[in-house]
């Protein structure tokens, strides 16, 4: 085997942190699989480990999602073979040639689907089924908000939300990111006087769901654009974590719901990942959601693709190719 290096978070702090490392991924051992990786998605939680917002022992092997093919397969593995194509979006150390990983971890690529654009895709389009299938019972008719909807997990999440007939209203940071979102409506701007907008365009009422993962600059906005016993799911931190949470003002702003969901709480078992990943790519295959890479990185810049990242210069997902 070829030899295998990654890249890792050597302290916490800004990109300059990351570093190449060399290393020995082993044979996979009882119940586990080895990927030789071919593309690494790039995700804003990714920042969160380099920074130290989420913890995490140190040198941190950066990332969650990649996708390539089985390079060896560990006792009792089963359900796959070497060179089958297949991906993962759990744990850390994706940023890396290959990888050691659970086998009731790994999903099965189609054949129809590269790898990638099962690694633009299988985090953030996770993220967007689980958030528009799983957290509220959307019906045809009904009203959503979705910030930074040019980005990564609103990109598929805004055409998902469409496909089942739900109105979506899409607020993007700039008129340029806006122009390429497809929804009902397209906003972009400050977050101030949003919340007006959006009832304007509800007849006064305000939205059934906000999908919000911008954080502390958008938990005001998001609020205050709700209907009365609306739903604000906060699922990122992208301009920093929300401020303290009264329940007053959710009391105050109409009987709201606020919640703070993780991935991980919605595939924890290998049935639940398996039909999660099935759901995107069902979606991906019928063209109802498209991988849409907006830019390429090598993996040895990921620093630099980091460095786009957080200055809010991607459009779409980022990979890292290898």
């Amino acid at each position: 085997m070829p030899a295998a290096w990654r890249m890792v978070a050597t302290s916490h702090g800004g990109p300059d942190v990351i570093a190449r490392e060399e290393f020995d991924p082993g044979a996979p051992g009882e119940g586990e699989v080895l990927i030789a990786q071919d593309a690494v998605g790039l995700n804003f939680i990714d920042t969160y480990y380099r920074t130290g917002l989420y913890p995490a022992p140190l040198p941190t092997p950066l990332g969650s999602e990649a996708a390539g093919y089985i390079a060896a397969v560990g006792p009792s593995v089963t359900d796959f073979a070497v060179g089958d194509k297949v991906g993962c979006a759990s744990g850390l150390g994706s940023y890396a040639t290959h990888r050691i990983v659970a086998a009731d971890r790994v999903v099965r690529i189609p054949d129809a689907v590269s790898t990638e654009d099962a690694a633009a895709m299988m985090l953030k389009g996770m993220t967007a089924c689980y958030l528009a299938e799983d957290m509220i019972a959307l019906s045809a008719g009904q009203v959503a908000l979705v910030h930074a909807a040019a980005g990564g997990v609103g990109s598929i999440l805004v055409p998902w939300l469409r496909d089942k007939g739900v109105i979506v209203i899409a607020h993007c940071g700039s008129p340029e990111k806006a122009a390429n979102v497809d929804a009902d409506h397209s906003l972009s701007g400050s977050f101030d006087g949003l919340a007006a907008r959006v009832r304007d365009l509800t007849g006064g009422k305000g939205v059934d769901v906000v999908y919000d993962g911008v954080g502390k600059d958008s938990w005001t906005a998001s609020l205050a654009s709700l209907k009365r016993r609306g739903l604000l799911i906060s699922y990122g931190n992208a301009s920093g974590a929300v401020p303290p949470i009264s329940l007053l003002d959710l009391s105050r702003g109409g009987s709201l719901y606020v919640s703070r969901p993780t991935l991980f709480d919605y595939v924890a078992t290998a049935q639940e990942l398996a039909r999660t990943a099935d759901r995107l790519f069902d979606r991906m295959q019928r063209g109802v959601v498209k991988a849409m890479i907006g830019q390429r990185y090598a993996l040895a810049d990921a620093a630099e693709a980091h460095r786009a990242l957080e200055a809010r210069q991607t459009t779409g997902a980022t990979i890292l190719t290898i």
